[in-house]
């Protein structure tokens, strides 16, 4: 469907950028603004629609569905580029004192904890020159 819709999508860019450029513009009337006689205002009525008109209201609609369709069905469709972190491991909880072992005086802090193993950067070290 994802498919269809984009070559849908893109024979109608096709379509409107052709058929606009067959039209004549209303800018050629601009010149009755700076006083030309016996022409119509620049934004006045525009008269009977042409075939050219009829097409490219079409056209427009059909581009209009196709990009919110596009847009629905991408949106679906998407995933994030950032990439999370794993999950930091979980400490291990401090070892216990042996219940036989003697509690430490009042006022006295407790011994630190074992030190862990050292770690190991997550990145190389630099390539020294040689």
């Amino acid at each position: 469907m994802h498919i269809v819709l984009t070559i849908i999508h893109v024979l109608a860019c096709f379509a409107i950028i052709g058929i606009v450029l067959l039209q004549s513009g209303k800018g050629a009337d601009i010149g009755s603004a700076f006083g030309g006689a016996g022409s119509q205002a620049v934004f006045g009525s525009m008269g009977t629609p042409t075939l050219l008109g009829k097409i490219t209201t079409g056209i427009a609609i059909v581009f209009t569905l196709t990009s919110f369709s596009l847009a629905i069905l991408g949106g679906e469709r998407a995933s994030s580029v950032v990439r999370e972190a794993p999950p930091a491991p979980a400490s291990a909880p401090a070892p216990e004192a042996p219940a036989d072992a003697p509690a430490p005086p009042a006022g006295v802090p407790a011994a630190p904890a074992a030190p862990s193993a050292p770690t190991i950067p997550a990145t190389p070290a630099p390539a020294q020159p040689r």
